[in-house]
């Protein structure tokens, strides 16, 4: 499932720890924007040592990278060698997506965060890139700094058009789209309704930053009955596999490569569909 996204300080090693019990569908370890210049290695650090410690997170454990434009990426995909997948931020052409790719393991899965005028254009492109790409995120605030807009929670102008061509573009690659994150951590209203406006857009789900808003995301973007048979087919493709260690740990389900994280996404689907 796609419905949470949640970003942690990659330089507080605390909030790592805490990490391990939130059941966000994706826990993303934070090597850009929460970690300032000075700390980019300690967080790195503290990021490359929860390697061994991957399975004692509840769910899928994700890094975000510094972009590509930034000169750090190299550094960062390194320490996060062992992960399940990595978020790019600022992604603006599928080049990019297939550097990156070149530098992960076959098994690691690739977020791309649009966040550009010239991401939003080839989104579809990006989406398309690499069989790995699981999702594109809208990162909407970094995307109004491009277009040189101020931020109106009212008014919706300014971005509405690319807030609704990423969920297209991704749908029309076959993968899921996860929206931006709602800053007011305290306002719980708000954040319910900007999600139900996502969830119309046709979002998966929502980035978030706060332990607090888990559960109204997860309200809003609950499984829905298709997502449900795609989770049962999956227990059956790799149930045998997970379960009693025999059969292949990696198969091919209508043309997608499915395996250990996937077999987790579908067991916490059923779960939540149970709820």
């Amino acid at each position: 499932m796609y419905r949470s996204l949640i970003f942690v300080p990659g330089n507080n090693r605390r909030f790592a720890e805490k990490a391990k019990t939130l059941q966000a569908d994706i826990i993303c370890l934070d090597l850009e924007d929460s970690v300032p210049p000075n700390e980019k290695d300690i967080a790195r650090g503290i990021i490359s040592e929860l390697t061994t410690q991957r399975h004692e997170y509840a769910r899928p454990l994700y890094v975000r990278t510094n972009s590509p434009q930034s000169g750090l990426i190299e550094q960062d995909l390194k320490a996060a060698k062992g992960f399940d997948g990595v978020v790019i931020p600022k992604v603006n052409s599928p080049n990019e997506v297939n550097h990156v790719g070149m530098q992960i393991d076959p098994t690691t899965h690739i977020i791309p965060s649009i966040e550009t005028a010239e991401g939003v254009v080839n989104a579809y492109q990006i989406a398309s890139a690499d069989i790995r790409v699981n999702a594109l995120i809208f990162g909407l605030f970094d995307f109004l700094h491009d277009m040189r807009l101020d931020y109106d929670e009212k008014d919706s102008t300014g971005f509405a058009y690319s807030r609704m061509k990423v969920p297209v573009d991704a749908r029309a690659a076959g993968i899921a789209a996860i929206d931006g994150i709602w800053q007011q951590v305290e306002d719980i209203d708000g954040l319910v309704k900007d999600s139900t406006i996502a969830k119309r857009l046709g979002y998966s789900g929502k980035s978030i930053i706060h332990p607090n808003q888990i559960r109204p995301v997860h309200n809003v973007f609950r499984p829905s009955e298709s997502e449900v048979e795609w989770a049962k087919k999956v227990i059956e493709a790799l149930g045998e596999a997970m379960e009693k260690g025999s059969g292949r740990g990696a198969v091919r389900l209508e043309g997608r490569m499915i395996d250990a994280v996937h077999y987790k996404q579908a067991k916490a689907i059923l779960d939540e569909a149970r709820k």
